[in-house]
C-alpha cells in the first residue's frame, strides 16, 4: 500500500469521525439547553431533537427554538 493510499484512508476516517461527532453534538444540543434553562418539557425537547435528526432534520431548528422558549408562568387571579 502506497503512502498516499494510507493518507487517503486516514483522511477518510477523520472525515467520518467528524461527521459522527457533529451528528451527536447536534442531537444533544437542544436537550442540554432545555435542561440547563429549566424547561418544563426538557425531556420532550431532547427526544424531539433526536427524532428530527433521524427522520430528516427539517424540524430540528424548531426544536432548537423550543429549547429556548419556556412555558408562560400562570398568573394569580386578582383579589
Amino acid at each position: 500500500m502506497a503512502p498516499l493510499d494510507i493518507f487517503a484512508w486516514v483522511v477518510l476516517l477523520v472525515v467520518i469521525a467528524t461527521l459522527v461527532a457533529a451528528f451527536l453534538a447536534l442531537g444533544m444540543m437542544p436537550g442540554r439547553i432545555a435542561r440547563r434553562r429549566g424547561h418544563p418539557w426538557a425531556e420532550a425537547v431532547a427526544i424531539g431533537s433526536w427524532a428530527t435528526l433521524v427522520f430528516g432534520f427539517v424540524f430540528w431548528p424548531l426544536i432548537l427554538v423550543w429549547a429556548y422558549v419556556d412555558a408562560p408562568a400562570k398568573r394569580e387571579a386578582p383579589r
